[in-house]
C-alpha cells in the first residue's frame, strides 16, 4: 500500500490553496458552504423509504414543457432510458436533489435514487448489491441498459460493478462526480474496513487498475481542483488504457457542491441524449473528441470552446481531459 508522504500531503494542500485563491475558488467556497447548510437540511428527507423514482407515464408529449417535450421528440429512447443515481459515504439519495430536477426539466422520464447503508463496510460488497438494484430497474422497464451517476464513493461502488462484476452489460454510462478513483489521502484519518480500501495504494485499487477486457461501457468523469474530499483532487479523474473515458476537469467546486453545478448537469444531459453504443458522436455538427490514451499526455480544451457539446471518444480511446474555466 502506498504511503502518505508529508511532502505528498503538502502539495495537496498548496493546490487546494491555490484553488480557493482565486475569484472562483472563493465564489465556489462560499456556495459549498451554502449548499452543505441546505443539504443538512434535506438530510432527513431523504432518509425515507429504500429508493424513490420519478417516472413519465405513457408517451403524451402535449402536457410537457417544451424543455421536457425536445428531448423525448428527438430521441425517445434516450429520455425514457433509465438513470440510477448512487450517493456517497455517510450521505442518502436527497443530495441529488437540484441534479434529479434538472434531469427532468431537460427531458428525462424515469430516473431512481436510493439509499445504501451508512454502515457499508466493504465496496465489493455494495457493488453486488447495486448489481441487483440494476437488473431490478432492467427486468421492471425493458431496458437492456441504463445510466448510473454515482456521487464519491457511489461512483467508485458503481465502477466496482460496471468492470469487476459484469455490469457493463446493464450500464451504458457511468457519471461519476468527485470519485475518489485512485484512493484519497483523507482515508487515512479513520481507520476501519471501507477507508482502508479508499486510500491510494490499497489492495481495492489495485484491482480496480488491472486490466478489464471489452468494457462496454463509456465513463463521464468530472472532478474538481476545490475538492476537499479527494485528496490529492487530481485522484478524482479516472485513467485506464481499457476503458472509454472522458474526464471533465472543473475549478473552484466543491465536493459537495458537484451534484448542482449547471456545467455538470448541463454536461450529463447532453452526454446522455446520445445512446450510441461505440461513445461516438451521432449529432450532426458535433465533432468527436480525439482518439487518445491513458498514457499520452493531458489534453486542454480553450476556455471559449463549450467542451459539453463534443461527444464520448470511442471506446479504448482513453485519458481525453477537459478543463472548465
Amino acid at each position: 500500500m502506498a504511503r502518505v508522504s508529508p511532502r505528498g500531503i503538502a502539495a495537496a494542500v498548496g493546490e487546494v490553496a491555490a484553488a480557493l485563491l482565486t475569484p472562483t475558488g472563493l465564489a465556489g467556497a462560499a456556495l459549498e458552504a451554502t449548499w452543505m447548510g441546505l443539504h443538512l437540511g434535506l438530510y432527513p428527507l431523504g432518509l425515507l423509504g429504500a429508493r424513490a423514482s420519478n417516472r413519465r407515464e405513457g408517451y403524451r408529449l402535449e402536457h410537457l414543457p417544451p424543455s421536457q417535450r425536445g428531448l423525448a421528440i428527438q430521441n425517445v429512447e434516450a429520455a425514457e432510458t433509465p438513470i440510477l443515481l448512487v450517493h456517497g459515504m455517510v450521505d442518502n439519495r436527497s443530495i441529488f436533489t437540484v441534479l434529479r430536477r434538472g434531469l427532468v426539466r431537460r427531458g428525462f422520464g424515469r430516473l431512481e435514487t436510493i439509499n445504501y447503508s451508512i454502515f457499508t463496510h466493504d465496496i465489493r460488497a455494495a457493488a453486488a448489491d447495486l448489481g441487483a438494484e440494476v437488473e431490478r430497474i432492467v427486468e421492471e422497464t425493458g431496458y437492456e441498459r441504463i445510466h448510473v451517476i454515482g456521487h464519491s464513493m457511489g461512483g467508485l461502488i458503481a465502477r466496482y460493478y460496471v468492470t469487476r462484476l459484469g455490469g457493463d452489460q446493464h450500464v451504458h454510462t457511468l457519471v461519476t462526480l468527485g470519485t475518489p478513483h485512485q484512493g484519497s489521502y483523507l482515508a487515512y484519518t479513520w481507520n476501519n474496513g471501507l477507508t482502508r480500501q479508499l486510500r491510494p495504494g490499497s489492495a481495492l485499487m489495485r484491482e480496480l487498475a488491472a486490466p478489464v477486457k471489452d468494457c462496454q461501457t463509456r465513463f463521464l468523469v468530472y472532478w474538481s481542483d476545490l475538492d476537499q474530499a479527494v485528496v490529492p483532487q487530481r485522484n478524482a479523474a479516472l485513467h485506464h488504457r481499457d476503458l472509454n473515458v472522458h474526464n471533465i476537469e472543473l475549478h473552484g467546486v466543491g465536493h459537495m457542491s458537484l451534484p448542482i453545478t449547471g456545467t455538470v448537469v448541463h454536461g450529463i444531459s447532453t452526454a446522455l441524449a446520445h445512446l450510441d453504443t461505440s461513445g461516438a458522436t451521432v449529432t450532426p455538427g458535433v465533432s468527436s473528441l480525439e482518439s487518445r490514451r491513458s498514457g499520452s499526455s493531458t489534453a486542454r480544451t480553450p476556455a471559449q470552446v463549450d467542451p459539453q457539446t463534443a461527444q464520448i471518444t470511442p471506446r479504448k480511446a482513453l485519458g481525453r481531459t477537459t478543463r472548465m474555466p
